[in-house]
């Protein structure tokens, strides 16, 4: 069994059990989230919402906040002795997918 859901601003294909990334969550480690903007349940048969599926949900648990990986802006003017560098980390949620109801 399978969802599509829409989430912060992003859609994720999860699966019961499943860990994934998402964006930054205000919630602590530990607690619970339940998302109800599903947008296509399958399990014997696939349900497609219009726009989202009514009376499915998926309940998940924040396992941790992690930053991702340094990206280095870099930005400069050709002949002008104009250079700049920054480093940027974004923060992230690390989420479990612990039930899906349809």
């Amino acid at each position: 069994m399978y969802a599509l859901v829409e989430f912060k601003g992003k859609q994720y294909k999860i699966e019961k059990g499943m860990v994934f990334k998402s964006e930054l969550v205000n919630a602590e480690p530990g607690s619970k989230l339940e998302i109800d903007s599903v947008l296509l349940v399958s399990d014997e048969d696939v349900k497609i919402g219009a726009p989202y599926v009514s009376g499915a949900k998926v309940s998940l648990s924040v396992l941790a906040h992690k930053r991702a990986k340094k990206i280095i802006v870099f930005k400069y003017r050709p002949k002008k002795d104009y250079r700049r560098t920054k480093g940027h980390r974004q923060w992230f949620t690390v989420l479990k997918v612990e039930d899906i109801s349809a």
